[in-house]
C-alpha cells in the first residue's frame, strides 16, 4: 500500500488504486474523507412529530423546567384533552392517563378516572396537569443504538474540539484531572468523539500530537471518533502492538510518505488495536449513565447495533440478576473472521422480566462517508483515486444471510455507500426468494447513500430502511464535497423509500448523534441544525425532505 504524506492527507489522496469496476472488498482509503404499506392512517403520528419539532426547539433553547417527582401512583391530565397521545387509531388522545409504579393502568376523561380510580388502582387519587407547552408521549424506541459506548463516552468527550491541539488538550485535562492516571503512566486513557470534519483545518491526527504534549506523552492513549469508525492512538500504543500488516482487508493503517503509521486505525484495521478490557462495574456505570439519559429522553426501549461478547455477556448477566430498567433488543456481532454460529447460539428472548432480546444479527459491509469508508460505485468526488471500501466480502454476505435467515435470525446489515447498499440489496434478494419477509423483517442499517435504481428495492423486497435522520444534519456540511451535486441527491433519500412502499424505522444511532428522539424529529422535519442552519439556509438542506402522508415506523420489540 503506497504511503501518504501529511500534505496528501490534507487532499484525502488514497492509497487505493483507481478502478472501472469496483472489487469485492477494494483496498481501503489511506487518508481523510475518505412490502407493500397498510392502511393504517399514521395521522397521529404525523401530529406528534411536527410537534414534536416545536417541542424539541424549545427543549435545545432551555424553555421545560426540570423533571418533577411524581408519587407512586397519579393521574396526568391535559386540561384541554388535547395534549395526551396514544398513537391508538381509534383513541389517539385522551384527557387523562393513570399510572401506578411503572404500569398503566388506565386513560380516559377526568371523571372516568376519578370515579373508577379504585378500582383499578391503589392509594388515594392524586391528579397533575400538563403545563402549558408540555405534551405526553407512550414511551419511544430507538431502533439503532449503542448503549453501553454511550456510557463510554462521558468519561472523556472530544465532540465539539476545533482543532486537533484542542482535543489534545482536552486528554491532557482528563489526565490532570485523575490524580491515579496523572502518577500511573502506563494506565490507558480513553476518549471518543473527535471529528476531523468539524476541526478547521480538515486533516488526519497523528501520534506525534500526543507526544508533543509532556503530560500526555509516552502514555497509552486510544481516542475513538465520533462515528466509531476510526481510532487515534498514541506512540505507546502503536509500539504495544508492532509489527504491522501491511494491509487490512476492509480497514486501512494510515501511513507517512515514508510508509510509517501515523496512529490512525479506520474500519477493520481498529481490530489490531488492543486495550484492557471494561470490568464489569465499568460496564454497570456505562449502563446506569445511559439508561438515566434515555429515561430522561423519553426512551423506554433500544436496539443495540451490536453486541459483542463481552456486552452480550454484560446484558445477559444482568437481565439474569435484576430486572433491566429499560427494553433492550440486542443484535450480535458477526465477525466474518470466525466460524458461524447461527446454527448454535441460543437466541435470548423476552428475559430478564421480557427487557432483553438477542435474536438478531448485526454485519458490518463498508465503512462511513465521514472517513472515505463507504463503498461507492464511482470513486469520491473528492479523492477521485478511491471508492471506498466493502468491510465483508459479497461472497461472503450471499453466503451468511441466508444461513441467518434459515436459523430464524433477523439480519441487520450496516450500509453506507451505494455500492454497499446495492450489494446488500442483491444479497437480501438472494436469500428472501424463499422466505417469510414478513417474519424476519430484514433491515439495512443506515442505507445512506442510494443509487436511483436501489430505492424501489426497498419495497419491493420487503427490506425495512432503519434510518437515523439526525446523522443528515451532521454530514450536510462535508457531504457534496465528498459525492458531488447529482449523486448527492441519493443521500438520506428517506422520502423516496417510502413513496416506493417501504417500511422505515428511526433511530439515532447514539452516541454518534444526540440520543434526544425530538432531535432526530426535528432533524426529518426541518433538515437544519439545532441553531437553525444548513449549507442551503435557514429553509433546510434541500437534498431530498423526509416528510411523508404515510410513513411506516416498523421496530421490532416484542411484548
Amino acid at each position: 500500500m503506497p504511503p501518504t504524506d501529511d500534505s496528501s492527507l490534507r487532499k484525502r489522496s488514497v492509497s487505493e488504486k483507481p478502478a472501472s469496476v469496483p472489487s469485492p472488498a477494494s483496498p481501503a482509503p489511506s487518508a481523510a474523507h475518505t412490502s407493500t404499506s397498510s392502511g393504517r392512517s399514521f395521522t397521529p403520528l404525523l401530529l406528534l412529530v411536527s410537534i414534536a419539532v416545536s417541542a424539541y426547539y424549545a427543549y435545545t433553547n432551555s424553555w421545560f423546567d426540570g423533571v418533577e417527582a411524581l408519587s407512586e401512583s397519579y393521574a396526568l391530565c391535559s386540561r384541554d384533552g388535547a395534549h395526551i397521545y396514544t398513537l391508538d387509531p381509534e383513541n389517539p388522545r385522551v384527557e387523562c392517563l393513570v399510572v401506578h409504579g411503572s404500569k398503566f393502568t388506565t386513560v380516559g376523561s377526568l371523571d372516568h378516572v376519578l370515579s373508577n380510580w379504585h378500582a383499578s388502582t391503589p392509594g388515594q387519587p392524586h391528579v397533575r396537569f400538563l403545563k402549558p407547552g408540555q405534551i405526553a408521549v407512550p414511551g419511544l424506541s430507538d431502533s439503532h443504538a449503542h448503549v453501553l459506548e454511550y456510557g463510554a463516552t462521558q468519561q472523556m468527550p472530544l465532540e465539539g474540539t476545533k482543532t486537533v491541539a484542542e482535543t489534545v488538550a482536552r486528554v491532557r485535562a482528563y489526565i490532570e484531572a485523575d490524580p491515579e492516571i496523572f502518577e500511573d503512566k502506563t494506565k490507558y486513557v480513553e476518549g471518543w468523539g473527535w471529528d476531523h470534519t468539524k476541526w478547521l483545518l480538515e486533516e488526519w491526527p497523528t501520534y506525534n500530537a500526543l507526544e508533543a504534549d509532556p503530560i500526555v506523552a509516552g502514555r497509552p492513549v486510544v481516542l475513538q471518533s465520533k462515528d466509531g469508525h476510526m481510532l487515534w492512538v498514541s506512540q505507546a500504543v502503536l509500539r504495544s502492538i508492532e509489527p504491522l500488516p501491511t494491509e487490512v482487508e476492509g480497514g486501512v493503517i494510515v501511513r507517512d510518505s515514508f510508509g510509517k503509521p501515523t496512529g490512525v486505525f479506520l474500519d477493520n484495521a481498529q481490530d489490531l488495536v488492543i486495550r484492557p478490557e471494561p470490568t464489569y462495574k465499568q460496564l454497570q456505570k456505562r449502563f446506569a449513565s445511559a439508561v438515566k439519559d434515555a429515561h430522561e429522553r423519553g426512551l423506554t426501549a433500544v436496539h443495540d447495533a451490536g453486541f459483542n461478547p463481552l456486552s452480550l455477556e454484560f446484558f445477559r448477566r444482568e437481565a439474569q440478576s435484576t430486572t433491566l430498567p429499560i427494553r433492550v433488543y440486542g443484535m450480535k456481532y458477526f465477525d466474518e473472521t470466525a466460524a458461524y454460529w447461527g446454527d448454535s447460539f441460543e437466541k435470548i428472548v423476552l428475559a430478564g422480566n421480557n427487557r432483553l432480546s438477542v435474536r438478531s444479527v448485526k454485519i458490518f459491509a463498508d465503512g462511513a462517508l465521514r472517513s472515505g469508508g463507504a463503498a461507492l460505485y464511482e470513486p469520491y468526488a473528492d479523492n477521485p483515486e478511491t471508492r471506498g471500501f466493502m468491510r465483508i466480502a459479497p461472497e461472503t454476505l450471499n453466503e451468511v444471510i441466508p444461513k441467518f435467515m434459515k436459523d430464524g435470525w433477523q439480519v441487520n446489515v450496516h450500509a453506507i455507500g451505494d455500492r454497499a447498499n446495492g450489494v446488500v440489496l442483491d444479497a437480501f434478494e438472494a436469500a428472501l426468494a424463499e422466505a417469510n419477509v414478513t417474519a424476519l423483517r430484514p433491515r439495512l442499517e443506515h442505507a445512506q447513500i442510494l443509487a436511483q435504481k436501489d430505492m424501489a428495492r426497498f419495497g419491493d423486497l420487503g427490506v425495512i430502511a432503519s434510518v437515523q435522520p439526525t446523522h443528515a444534519i451532521s454530514d450536510m456540511w462535508f457531504a457534496e464535497d465528498r459525492l458531488g451535486p447529482e449523486r448527492v441527491k441519493g443521500l438520506y433519500a428517506f422520502r423516496s423509500i417510502i413513496d416506493h412502499g417501504a417500511r422505515i424505522t428511526l433511530g439515532s444511532d447514539f452516541p454518534v448523534e444526540d440520543m434526544n428522539p425530538l432531535a432526530g424529529f426535528y432533524a426529518a422535519i426541518t433538515r437544519v441544525s439545532p441553531d437553525g442552519t444548513s449549507p442551503h439556509g435557514p429553509g433546510g438542506w434541500c437534498v431530498l425532505p423526509f416528510t411523508s402522508p404515510n410513513p411506516l415506523i416498523f421496530p421490532m420489540h416484542e411484548g
